[in-house]
């Protein structure tokens, strides 16, 4: 013979037996369904940017978060969109903002049948979109706007604990600024809220793929761009010094987003941090493109998007925030990863 005695495609000659020896497996389970919610609206609003996603009003969050729990996702991400916007991004941290509500809402119909996770930022808030408060600085006549690292942690603390206060398990700071997770856990603890865990978006990159989010959230920037504070796309070492950072910190979840062009660097933080939580962000411009190449039959729908699934957690990822969660959960649901596979 001209080949090892041993032949592997002996384990793959039906779907029961391949399904048997899958070393990756994905479930309901695994996943967070991100949720916008938003103010001023009355019914579910689609969102352009990405076919089949919806902004939510406070009122009907619940109907969104029931379809979820039906289908076995039991981790929901809530983002706001406020109606009102400043410069120092003020509805993020009221009691009363649209992120606030709608936690107490889902708390009140669920109880603990949910997991709340939010999102802890300024960029949806501030009338420049910066994920930070912008300040004033020159040197001799040049002058111009940076991001005030120091002052916007500690009103992320400040979100945090309203968001606690609502009643979220668990707080995802998403701004990028050195120091957030241990201001946050600071506030968080003196406020007694010694239980929530922080799901750090530890090495968040400066990606291309979040162009139909911000067009979703309402949150582009209205001049310059986030480079300065997200993570160079070149850079792979760095997404370790970050994490080892927040791991320093106190995060309870680390977090790589994006998640397809960023594999690579979801197996080095698995392989780095092997005993914390890894999350992996499938973020929009990832699930519109598959959306939109479906729609022109360009690609099997269910079997890329449960392809793609499959290839974060065989990258190293025990989490996975990803659009897809509902109906990806159906198909799981109904058998089709087998009959794909």
């Amino acid at each position: 013979m001209s080949f090892p005695y041993l032949r592997p495609r002996r384990l793959r000659k039906n779907l029961y037996l391949r399904d048997l020896v899958a070393e990756t497996r994905v479930s309901p389970r695994d996943f967070i369904f991100p949720i916008f919610v938003k103010e001023g609206i009355s019914e579910p609003e689609p969102i352009n940017s990405m076919p089949g996603q919806y902004r939510w009003p406070v009122e009907k969050v619940t109907k969104i978060v029931s379809d979820a729990l039906e289908l076995g996702v039991r981790n929901v991400l809530i983002f706001g969109i406020p109606s009102y916007k400043d410069e120092l991004g003020s509805s993020a941290y009221s009691k009363d903002g649209v992120v606030q509500r709608a936690v107490k809402k889902i708390r009140k119909e669920f109880g603990d049948e949910v997991v709340i996770h939010t999102d802890v930022c300024l960029c949806h808030y501030t009338t420049h979109g910066h994920c930070g408060l912008l300040t004033r600085k020159c040197v001799g006549d040049f002058c111009r706007d940076v991001i005030d690292n120091d002052s916007t942690i500690e009103l992320l603390g400040k979100v945090a604990v309203t968001h606690a206060e609502a009643g979220a398990d668990v707080v995802a700071p998403s701004s990028m600024m050195d120091g957030m997770v241990r201001t946050i856990r600071k506030a968080l603890d003196e406020a007694g809220f010694t239980d929530v865990a922080i799901m750090s978006y530890a090495a968040k990159y400066a990606s291309a793929f979040y162009g139909p989010f911000r067009e979703a959230a309402d949150n582009a920037p209205q001049k310059g761009d986030r480079r300065t504070y997200q993570m160079d796309p070149r850079n792979g070492e760095e997404a370790i010094k970050e994490v080892a950072l927040d791991v320093e910190e106190g995060a309870d979840i680390l977090m790589v987003k994006p998640a397809l062009a960023y594999l690579d660097v979801i197996r080095r933080v698995r392989e780095a941090f092997p005993h914390y939580p890894l999350a992996a962000y499938n973020v929009s411009g990832e699930y519109s493109m598959v959306k939109v190449a479906a729609a022109n039959g360009l690609v099997d729908e269910k079997k890329i998007i449960l392809e793609i699934l499959h290839a974060i957690k065989r990258a190293g990822a025990n989490v996975i925030i990803t659009y897809h969660a509902l109906e990806a959960a159906q198909w799981l649901k109904e058998g089709l990863d087998r009959e794909l596979f």
